[in-house]
């Protein structure tokens, strides 16, 4: 995925070779503006931009020209009142994210970037509209104009991967055999999307993990026609459908696959809630990492960090090396479920910290839980080096990742965990280097509207392998539109059919 979608086309027109200065006067003229919030068609939960501060020689800060520097208003010309939360949030690298979330929708609206009373760069941005809040159901009746509007790649390898395993898919085979291999024993969810509308069969006890699917379901169909397809979502943790299977294999969509699965991986469950509901209910996501990244790489404690649960048995291993190495790793549990607690082995249990807190540190271990650790793209976001452990689990952009160039690879068992924080404290640009690569890795390619392009493009793609009708099914309840949106919108859409 790295490329596929660039984060800063618009610094070309920034002078050559000024990411070596920036320590002069803040330009507003040749600061520059741009991003996916600045299109009135990329509808998003939360809506974003970014701003790079340039002095006046056109040479780009390197460093934060001050949180206050850049003043970012955002209104609707022909509305008395406009309902849109800002936030400019410093990366401390000489950018900033702008993110903005709409509470209600508008005919366009007008955003001003300044520093003082100058606009920077092109301000004001006047988006022509409609422009649409997260709540409108407004869908894109061409897929083709959504994607080229969202800036989606044509291809997404990981995709390619999955369904190379499913050259055809018969809807109403797997709608009898499915449920019959797995739905007494898993927590299934069965799909049916059909004129744009969201249809669910649920199979087990434990299917509260559906909210998660059925929003961004929702989310979608309010934003683009959806292709009519019918398919099966695992609730549970570990992948189901197992590489030793004869060959008729089940398609299964899972938040994760791995080494010795055949699942189709979407993106985990925690950053699609974090996607949506960015500036709503969750204090963590792919944005709010960026401007609490910590203190300078030269300023952090040398010591590598981790926090969690005992959700698998190297973490007690991890846990017990930095008992005998307290100087090297700080690693501490802060509780137990899985296994029993012997504080003579693993210390006492410690509190919760601020996940922003783990980037007062310059080494940030990743380690499994009972499958893939799904923080691993808010640390790849921050400015600490990733130590992270090879495993069998993956999430769906993990094959893009390349070791030591996005982050320090160690074994599972943790055998050489200790020889490669070594050789990162003795090779410290190495490995801010490699912290770096990671940190635009994250930037360029998990962000909110690259999990709705994965999103789609996975529909899409698994839509053209069925070769009968998708049905809605026996026993199947349509999924409902939320209907407490306090502003209404008008669609000037004609409805999809």
């Amino acid at each position: 995925m790295r490329g596929l979608w660039p984060l800063c086309v618009a610094l070309g027109a920034v002078a050559a070779g000024a990411s070596a200065g920036g320590g002069g006067r803040l330009s507003a003229e040749h600061s520059a503006v741009w991003g996916p919030g600045l299109r009135a068609e990329a509808a998003l939960p939360a809506r974003y931009f970014y701003v790079q501060a340039v002095d006046a020689e056109g040479q780009r800060f390197i460093s934060s020209p001050g949180e206050k520097a850049f003043q970012v208003k955002i209104t609707a010309p022909e509305e008395q009142f406009t309902r849109v939360g800002v936030q400019v949030l410093d990366r401390k690298d000489g950018s900033f994210l702008v993110r903005y979330r709409m509470y209600a929708s508008y005919k366009n609206l007008k955003i001003e970037v300044k520093v003082g009373d100058k606009h920077v760069a092109k301000s004001p941005y006047i988006l022509k509209g409609p422009v649409y809040h997260e709540n409108c159901d407004c869908p894109q009746e061409e897929s083709s104009a959504w994607l080229e509007e969202m800036n989606c790649p044509q291809i997404i390898p990981q995709i390619q991967r999955d369904l190379a395993n499913f050259p055809i898919v018969d809807p109403d085979k797997i709608a009898e055999e499915i449920p019959q291999r797995f739905g007494q024993r898993q927590s299934l969810c069965h799909y049916t999307i059909k004129d744009n509308e969201v249809y669910i069969k649920t199979y087990g006890e434990h299917v509260g993990f559906r909210i998660f699917m059925d929003a961004i379901l929702l989310s979608l169909t309010r934003k683009v026609k959806m292709p009519d397809v019918e398919f099966f979502v695992n609730l549970g943790d570990w992948p189901l459908e197992k590489r030793k299977s004869p060959q008729n294999l089940h398609p299964i969509f899972s938040w994760c696959g791995s080494s010795e699965s055949n699942d189709i991986v979407m993106p985990t469950y925690d950053l699609t809630d974090s996607v949506l509901e960015t500036m709503g209910r969750v204090s963590l996501d792919m944005m709010s990492v960026q401007a609490n990244t910590g203190p300078s790489w030269e300023d952090k404690n040398a010591t590598a960090f981790w926090r969690g649960r005992d959700s698998r048995k190297e973490r007690l291993e991890l846990v017990k090396l930095s008992r005998k190495h307290p100087e090297i790793i700080d690693a501490a549990f802060t509780n137990f479920f899985f296994f029993k607690h012997d504080e003579s082995l693993y210390g006492p249990i410690v509190k919760h910290i601020s996940f922003f807190d783990f980037f007062k540190y310059k080494y940030q271990i990743n380690i499994d839980g009972t499958v893939a650790a799904y923080r691993l793209p808010y640390l790849l976001a921050g400015n600490s080096v990733v130590l992270k452990q090879d495993s069998i689990y993956y999430e769906h952009f993990y094959n893009e990742l390349q070791p030591w160039k996005h982050y320090i690879p160690f074994k599972s068992d943790l055998s050489d965990l200790l020889e490669k924080l070594q050789w990162a404290k003795e090779h410290d640009e190495e490995a801010k280097a490699i912290a770096k690569s990671g940190q635009e890795f994250a930037r360029n390619n998990l962000m909110g509207d690259h999990v709705f392009c994965y999103y789609f493009k996975l529909f899409q793609e698994y839509a053209s392998l069925q070769v009968s009708e998708p049905k809605i099914r026996d026993g199947m309840e349509k999924v409902l539109q939320p209907d407490d949106d306090l502003f209404p919108c008008t669609c000037h859409r004609k409805k999809v059919q």
